[in-house]
């Protein structure tokens, strides 16, 4: 029988690793916020448009991929969830790029005027 003293240390460990996760949560709001820093000062240098749009890209898909891992628990789940999340996305961004190029094209929706 295992004493009662080894169950006592037992919520040591999950204790400490949750204090790891807060950490780690705030070096991540960190890093988040000095990159919002940055894409808001690109947006006023005097670059060239293409370069300005690049780099708010990148910077916003690192942004993305940091909560989505970090704040949404993606980096602990299954490797199942994630996939789910990313068909989930993939389709949310087929559907966008359909509109986009719907819009692009002149093929708004119709509108049916009163008669």
């Amino acid at each position: 029988m295992s004493s009662p003293a080894a169950h006592a240390d037992s919520p040591a460990p999950a204790a400490h690793h949750d204090e790891n996760k807060f950490h780690l949560f705030v070096q991540v709001a960190m890093i988040l916020a000095v990159i919002t820093g940055v894409e808001i000062v690109a947006i006023g240098l005097p670059f060239p448009a293409w370069i300005v749009v690049t780099t708010l890209v990148v910077l916003s898909v690192v942004k993305f991929m940091m909560v989505i891992f970090i704040f949404m628990h993606l980096k602990w789940d299954k490797v199942f969830c994630t996939i789910l999340f990313f068909i989930g996305l993939i389709l949310g961004g087929g559907t966008l790029a359909a509109l986009v190029t719907l819009f692009k094209f002149g093929l708004a929706p119709l509108t049916y005027a009163a008669p």
